[in-house]
């Protein structure tokens, strides 16, 4: 059995505003703007969407994701990080050197990502959504392998990453955390098991792997909050 990656989730001070930020980033589209979560849906085949949710507390820290978008030429690039400012992201400095050909922004409520160059031959067959970049050991790597049942497709210097059979985004791990995780991430991915499938002998494969049911104040709710072994929320949803 596997699991379907449905969403990256993300809480947001203000949703709305930065779903128009990302689907401008991803060149995605906003989906209902009358709803509270606000999803944004891919445009070029991605088979997840991102969802903003609102919550009040503001950021703090570094997050232990970051995504790397793909860019086409220098010129593109380029262009990427200017849109991107104008609608309220900025250049940050997360310690990268003065000759890494990435350049490093922070979107309106400070998650950071990464706009590749064009040259980068590892995400070079994925879409704009690159990759979904985790700090985290490989062991980690090995149980979202296991779980989502993508193959790793890098397993080396300390480094993991998978990839779905079908192509398109990479989710990769690389070295312990930049800090003691304190509190719940500001992010999640929610997976689902295919239609027919069973929900609770999913969560128990997953229990069976190294995560661990945990309970952030979700209540009486249809869906099963779980920690992967590094401590990162997510969220088994129903069959779908």
């Amino acid at each position: 059995m596997a699991l379907g990656l449905v969403a990256l989730c993300f809480d947001a001070n203000d949703p709305l505003r930065l779903a128009r930020f990302w689907a401008e980033a991803l060149r995605w589209e906003v989906g209902d703007e009358s709803d509270e979560r606000i999803r944004v849906l891919p445009t070029d085949g991605t088979r997840f969407r991102l969802e903003f949710v609102p919550v009040p507390e503001s950021k703090v820290g570094r997050n232990r994701l970051h995504l790397d978008l793909t860019t086409t030429s220098l010129e593109d690039q380029e262009r990427s990080a200017d849109r991107l400012v104008e609608l309220g992201g900025r250049p940050i400095d997360v310690g990268q050197a003065p000759d890494d050909e990435h350049i490093v922004l922070a979107d309106p409520e400070g998650n950071e990502l990464c706009l590749i160059e064009p040259t980068n031959r590892f995400l070079g067959d994925c879409g704009r959504l690159g990759a979904i970049s985790c700090d985290g050991t490989m062991e980690v790597g090995y149980f979202w392998s296991a779980a989502l049942g993508w193959p790793l497709v890098w397993d080396q210097d300390e480094e993991t990453a998978i990839q779905s059979p079908q192509g398109g985004t990479k989710i990769s791990w690389g070295g312990p955390p930049v800090n003691e995780k304190t509190g719940k991430n500001r992010w999640h991915l929610d997976l689902a098991p295919a239609a027919g499938d069973d929900q609770q002998a999913e969560v128990e494969r997953l229990v069976s792997l190294g995560a661990r049911r945990i309970d952030i104040g979700q209540g009486d709710v249809s869906w099963v909050v779980l920690a992967d072994p590094g401590g990162n929320e997510f969220c088994v949803l129903t069959p779908r």
